[in-house]
């Protein structure tokens, strides 16, 4: 399945379309190049959750957790954004708990999740993003 983004702007009606889509997933895996929307994306994820603090990609950092109040459930909950591109080994991925993150039961976007292949669940929504022009993408779903 792949779905065609037009224009930037329309990445909030995607994310909620992909919510929507697949209502069961917890973990989503994006892969693409540099500048494909990864973080965009993520970002407009975030917003669709409820999220009310500003998104950030985690660089630096490897993981942000941003908290929200579960619309249904009114319950608080917490999305994980993971950025995996600076880590170096496998072990090292173990060694800041991303287990932790992948096994939570809570929303966890991960970004060049490549480095921990194994250990993601079995349900992961494998999410390609591929660039067409400045202001279009193409989403194909592995």
């Amino acid at each position: 399945m792949e779905w065609q983004i037009e224009h930037l702007e329309e990445i909030p009606q995607y994310s909620q379309k992909l919510l929507e889509t697949f209502p069961e997933v917890r973990v989503f895996a994006f892969t693409g190049e540099v500048g494909a929307g990864k973080t965009t994306f993520i970002q407009g994820l975030c917003k669709t959750l409820g999220v009310k603090s500003h998104v950030t990609s985690p660089t630096f950092s490897i993981v942000n957790e941003y908290p929200y109040l579960d619309a249904a459930s009114g319950q608080a909950q917490s999305a994980y954004h993971l950025d995996l591109y600076r880590l170096r080994s496998f072990d090292e991925a173990l060694g800041i708990g991303v287990e932790d993150y992948l096994y939570s039961q809570q929303y966890c976007f991960v970004e060049w999740p490549e480095i921990v292949e194994p250990l993601l669940p079995e349900d992961t929504l494998r999410i390609h993003l591929e660039i067409l022009s400045d202001s279009q993408r193409k989403m194909l779903f592995l």
